[in-house]
């Protein structure tokens, strides 16, 4: 039996007679009964009606129900006194009835044969903590659906100052379940209880959401990245660690949408037992809303009154609305290629004989150079970079480029960084890669003077994508040669992977140029345990990696303080720009043209409350016609763009790339 609802219990009774008493030991229903009769309005039938009166029905909970109704409701308080009274000369008739022995023995059979008292006689024996029990149920129920109401979508708001507003759709609410006739008001209190379940529901996503992608769950284009989120569990925690999320996430979404709906129920048991109380408040608080919103009134920065529930769906709608016109709009887009028409011959030939690798930073972002608890430690290898390459006989340009994306989807923020579409969703990433749209590799492919490579060591099962990129061979995570262990998410560390380049692709002799995707993945969230920089040449077959993972730090551990979550990601960043800076001074040649940049910024914990989506990108080479040809382009010389550098969306890079060095940049 659940706690949110208490039945009519059976009581023995002094002669044999009819049961005259209530579950509590009151004076009886017939007075109440009448009593809720009157107002419930016998004269149109529904005092006798027991499927859905407010008479006698304990089922409905509005009759002489002991837990909710308007007869004998010694739960809510009127006559709980008189309730312990009554059980106390119970008792102390039962006592003395032992003393003169002249207690009346029951027949065992008729006392096996009757049910036991509510709760399985738990109540009957000990009524006092029954009483508080059902009062303590009532008080959480009340909390539980006070919680739906106001708790907000985003972590940062979710404070105590949340919780002290009046919420327009509670009063609301509450008005219309006084109103209705029983039978609605049961359908309307199961239905509301459902629909604040399910909001709870989509607000403990958007905390989710708005922790690793700053933004909220979009409810058209966002499924897909549930199953992107469970496989980076699984991934970082193992399988075990998968099923129990999965089933973790699957008990509290039935739990919350079940207990809310009770909730529910129960609260408005409750008013309608004491419809009197509960009109009168619903006026008070309709009016204080009322007046709080008219002039402002806020506590800690707070409106006092809310409609942050309505406002919450009408923007719900709103985005479902503009995922379903997505569609179209970027059709047109995705239609207008400036270079679609324009022959082989003519494209890119400004950098024809050259290496051009376009390599992506995982979650290099803006707050890495510009945040001061990072700022000295990213600057000391940027400018040490700087000058190492300058050695080498190197130059580099910086400047921004505006990510699509932040916290998560580097897929969306390389497509459109190689497309010049803006992807900023799951829909769009699939509408691109089914169609015939040229990226950068397929106009570097067109031209025939280059093979294409792609060095992808986050890909561990079967990617059709790659096709569309227009790479003519893959090197997934199985196929780099390495042996060494898993660092959490990132299956190869970055600087084995450059390693591998070389020995695959780029360090191989009579061949002809090149131009390499290349993902760095080891600066991918959770940032631990992280690899180190080792010897070159001892790098193997990757076992070196062994030893160096087993002295890295723990994610659960790490996890717990986001100070030290900010560290590591400090420290992966520096383990990728020391990796691919060092294989530009080891392997690079005169014809090497080395595009890098982040994808995103990293998750919310890292930024610290920036919504900033810049990212650093660079270009470097040692022939100095290259970067000539960008001059026009006022990038910042060195690996670390200015402050005021130029800030471009990342979809206009492929058209300024190919631009500069096409037909017109020479």
């Amino acid at each position: 039996m659940s706690l949110f609802t208490r039945s009519r219990q059976p009581h023995d009774t002094a002669e044999g007679g009819a049961d005259s008493e209530d579950d509590t030991g009151g004076t009886g229903v017939a007075g109440e009964a009448s009593e809720a009769t009157e107002e419930a309005g016998t004269a149109s039938g529904e005092g006798a009606d027991s499927a859905s009166g407010e008479g006698t029905d304990s089922a409905s909970g509005e009759g002489t129900d002991s837990a909710s109704g308007e007869g004998t409701e010694t739960a809510s308080g009127e006559d709980a006194d008189s309730a312990e009274a009554a059980v106390e000369r119970d008792e102390g008739a039962e006592a003395a009835e032992k003393a003169d022995g002249t207690e009346e023995t029951a027949d065992p059979a008729e006392r096996s044969d009757s049910p036991p008292p509510g709760w399985f006689g738990w109540r009957r024996r000990y009524p006092r903590t029954a009483h508080g029990v059902t009062i303590g149920t009532t008080v959480l129920a009340g909390a539980l659906v006070l919680f739906a109401l106001l708790v907000p979508n985003r972590l940062e708001r979710l404070g105590p100052e949340a919780f002290f507003r009046l919420p327009a759709e509670g009063i609301l609410l509450a008005g219309l379940l006084l109103a209705v006739p029983p039978r609605s008001r049961r359908l309307m209190s199961v239905a509301a209880g459902a629909l604040l379940g399910l909001l709870t529901v989509l607000k403990f996503v958007d905390m989710g959401f708005y922790s690793v992608l700053a933004r909220p769950f979009d409810l058209v284009l966002d499924w897909i990245l549930l199953d992107d989120a469970a496989e980076f569990v699984r991934e970082s925690f193992g399988r075990t660690g998968q099923v129990l999320a999965v089933v973790g996430v699957i008990v509290l979404i039935v739990a919350v949408l079940v207990l809310m709906t009770l909730a529910t129920v129960r609260v408005t048991n409750l008013m309608v037992g004491h419809r009197a109380v509960a009109t009168r408040t619903t006026l008070i608080l309709g009016t204080a809303w009322i007046t709080c919103m008219t002039l402002g009134i806020q506590i800690a920065g707070v409106p006092l009154a809310t409609k942050g529930n309505a406002d919450f769906v009408n923007n719900r709608i709103e985005q479902v609305q503009a995922g379903l016109k997505d569609g179209r709009v970027f059709e047109k887009q995705a239609a207008v290629d400036a270079f679609a028409k324009t022959p082989p011959d003519q494209l890119l030939t400004g950098l024809r004989g050259k290496d051009v690798l376009f390599t992506f930073i995982e979650s290099y972002g803006r707050v890495a150079i510009d945040d001061p608890a990072m700022a000295p430690q990213i600057d000391s290898v940027l400018k040490e970079g700087t000058n190492s390459l300058k050695a080498a006989g190197f130059q580099s340009r910086s400047a921004w480029l505006k990510s699509p994306v932040t916290g998560a989807g580097s897929w969306l923020a390389h497509s459109t960084f190689l497309s010049g579409l803006w992807i900023k969703n799951q829909q769009r990433y699939r509408s691109l890669t089914t169609s015939d749209r040229a990226t950068l590799g397929s106009y570097f492919r067109k031209t025939g003077a280059w093979r294409t490579v792609g060095i992808v060591p986050g890909v561990r099962r079967a990617w059709p994508e790659g096709k569309f990129f227009a790479l003519d061979h893959i090197y997934d995570s199985e196929h780099l040669g390495y042996n060494g262990p898993y660092f959490s998410w990132t299956p190869v560390p970055d600087q084995f992977s450059l390693e591998a380049f070389q020995r695959l692709e780029h360090g191989k002799k009579n061949r002809d140029p090149i131009m390499a995707e290349i993902i760095l993945a080891s600066s991918h969230n959770p940032w631990s345990p992280i690899a180190r920089m080792t010897d070159w040449d001892r790098l193997g077959d990757g076992s070196v990696f062994n030893q160096i993972k087993k002295e890295g730090t723990d994610p659960k551990e790490v996890w717990k303080d986001p100070e030290r979550v900010r560290t590591e990601y400090r420290h992966a960043i520096e383990y990728s720009l020391h990796s691919l800076t060092e294989w530009v001074e080891r392997y690079g040649t005169d014809d090497t043209v080395l595009v890098f940049l982040g994808d995103h910024q990293p998750v919310p914990t890292v930024t610290a409350g920036s919504t900033s989506k810049d990212v650093p990108v660079t270009i470097v080479a040692r022939d100095p016609k290259v970067l000539d040809k960008i001059a026009d382009w006022n990038w910042t010389d060195g690996l670390k763009p200015a402050e005021n550098a130029p800030t471009w969306g990342m979809d206009r890079f492929r058209d300024r790339f190919m631009t500069a060095y096409g037909p017109r940049g020479d």
